[in-house]
């Protein structure tokens, strides 16, 4: 069983807690979570996924179309699989 990706990009703002939280509180064995500070080491990693916005999550390497608009739902991290085994 290969693990699911799971990238979120923030600020270390306030209003990047709850996605990590939320992240954090979906995944489950299959995830491998890594959280990005665009202030320390993932500014430059954020430009490769053309994120725009903070918070943003990546899924295996794709950036959710959440993160494009408004920020990650609930319902589209659990649609992209964050918290189901692959």
């Amino acid at each position: 069983m290969s693990n699911r990706q799971v990238e979120v990009f923030t600020a270390g703002c306030a209003l990047c807690e709850p996605v990590v939280e939320l992240v954090q509180e979906l995944s489950c064995g299959a995830c491998a979570v890594t959280v990005h500070d665009v202030h320390d080491v993932g500014a430059e990693a954020a430009r490769k996924y053309g994120i725009s916005a903070l918070p943003a999550v990546v899924v295996d390497g794709r950036l959710l179309s959440c993160c494009a608009h408004s920020g990650p739902s609930r319902d589209e991290l659990m649609a992209a699989g964050v918290g189901a085994s692959t």
